[in-house]
């Protein structure tokens, strides 16, 4: 595929989930120490999300990296918004941002696992 059309398939991805999780290896069996970290956040919220093994397609692992302007996997999207990596979602949930912008963006989580 062309970076076009991989970028197309993200965006149509992104779009047509609430939350991506673009990581290495999949929510069941992260392939990486940051993917595993994010997946345990989202897992410790109860969030539901759509998990994206990069490891599957070099194109998309290469091309999420320019669709979203940022080097590192993972990545999460939330309603379409790009968030961050593993650091900045750890310390987005550690000051209860993160489940600040579920809540404002309509992603129900488990509020009892909320910090803030």
């Amino acid at each position: 595929m062309s970076e076009q059309e991989i970028h197309d398939w993200l965006r149509k991805t992104v779009a047509q989930n609430d939350v991506v999780l673009f990581m290495k290896g999949t929510s069941k069996f992260p392939q990486c120490g940051f993917s595993g970290q994010v997946a345990q956040i989202m897992e410790y919220l109860g969030v539901q999300y759509h998990d994206v093994n990069v490891l599957d397609d070099m194109g998309v692992r290469e091309g999420i990296k320019t669709f979203s302007d940022w080097p590192t996997i993972p990545q999460l999207y939330v309603k379409g918004e790009f968030v961050g990596g593993c650091d900045i979602i750890r310390e987005m949930t550690q000051a209860g941002e993160l489940q600040q912008l579920l809540r404002d963006k309509g992603i129900s989580f488990n509020e009892e696992s909320a910090i803030a």
